[in-house]
């Protein structure tokens, strides 16, 4: 009897022991520090002085700050753009890598690979990409000097498309709009006339001087045409340096999710007649609703907390073009050459946790809940 209840009290006690190293965390570094947090938002402190209360000061004054104003401004704008471009070339990448085809897993372990890269790493790898004479600068310029030449090879791609599959569907055959072996011969045959035009002078690259985009250095906003919707240069580098090692970690997600669909609902919706287009917004974006929810909610929250990429890219350019409220935070914290101001920074990650929570609740009520398909 003593042997059979000294088992059940190790079974009893297995997950105990077992959970213990993550609750030993969770209690110390997080309820701990955040019980702390919230106590030095309502005091005044600087690391070396007693805290003094101040009541609700700290969270009236962050409001009064123009750098936390720009510093929303700025979380909010990266958000959305990041979140939204982030989303859906990692679904437009789950698809192409969702086919069966020769060598397609070294196209996933290409695409992933900005993922598991050193994020400090690839960041100082991206400060010499977007350079003055970096790059990207010399992509532009090219792009400018063959943009005719480029421009006439989709039309002229296009026409042959349409001409091949209109004259197919003329004789009555089932034939999708972006048929590949068909596709793969207009672009072939549009790559050879467009090549002949330049090689014989017909066409010829425009000659242009080269692309000069200061993308650190500079306080300048794009789109200008957007007004206060604009963001600065530099903020915008930062997003698609962050969609660039972010989307691929979530076009895994989709890849799964893609993967676990029935093919049985493709062969019904084919035999009733749908084309690839239907199935993709009847079948496909439905069946992964509960992907695109944990997707989206993981990049409003990454989004709004960032912090490393800020930190090293925003040493390349002012300070009010990438201050985010992750940032601002840090830097009241931990200033360069003034006392920290605890309570200020308490009460700005205060008002980020609450942000997040209200944001990630608004987009549970829009797109529905992980369960909801």
């Amino acid at each position: 009897m003593r042997r059979v209840s000294a088992g059940r009290l190790g079974e009893k006690l297995a997950p105990y022991v077992l959970l213990a190293p993550f609750l030993f965390t969770l209690i110390v570094f997080f309820g701990y520090a955040f019980v702390r947090v919230v106590y030095f938002s309502f005091t005044n402190y600087d690391l070396f002085s007693k805290p003094e209360w101040v009541g609700l000061r700290n969270y009236l004054n962050i409001f009064r700050d123009p750098e936390f104003t720009r510093a929303m401004k700025n979380s909010l704008t990266f958000m959305v753009v990041v979140t939204a471009a982030q989303t859906m070339i990692a679904l437009l990448l789950a698809l192409f890598l969702n086919r069966k085809m020769r060598g397609i897993k070294f196209f996933r372990a290409a695409y992933y690979m900005p993922s598991v890269a050193s994020s400090v790493v690839v960041t100082l790898i991206f400060i010499w990409f977007f350079q003055r004479r970096g790059v990207l600068n010399y992509v532009i310029t090219r792009f400018q000097e063959y943009q005719v030449i480029l421009a006439l090879f989709v039309l002229l791609a296009a026409a042959l498309q349409f001409v091949v599959v209109a004259w197919e569907k003329l004789r009555r055959r089932p034939v999708a709009v972006f048929e590949p072996s068909f596709l793969l011969l207009s672009l072939l045959v549009s790559f050879m006339i467009v090549f002949g035009l330049v090689r014989f002078g017909f066409i010829l690259p425009r000659e242009v001087a080269p692309v000069d985009i200061i993308w650190f250095n500079t306080t300048k906003t794009w789109p200008d045409f957007f007004g206060a919707l604009a963001f600065p240069i530099p903020l915008g580098a930062i997003m698609l340096f962050n969609i660039w090692t972010t989307a691929p970690t979530f076009m895994l997600l989709y890849l799964a999710g893609l993967q676990d669909i029935p093919g049985e609902l493709y062969e019904a919706a084919a035999v009733d007649g749908a084309e690839g287009w239907h199935m993709f917004w009847k079948i496909t974006v439905p069946q992964l609703k509960p992907i695109t929810f944990l997707v989206v909610t993981m990049g409003l929250i990454g989004t709004l907390q960032m912090f490393d990429q800020v930190a090293i890219l925003g040493s390349q350019a002012p300070r009010s073009s990438t201050i985010t409220l992750a940032y601002y935070i840090y830097t009241n914290l931990f200033p360069s050459s003034a006392s920290p101001r605890v309570g200020m920074a308490s009460a700005a990650a205060m008002f980020l946790a609450l942000l997040t929570l209200v944001i990630v609740y608004a987009q549970r009520k829009v797109l529905g809940g992980e369960n909801d398909a």
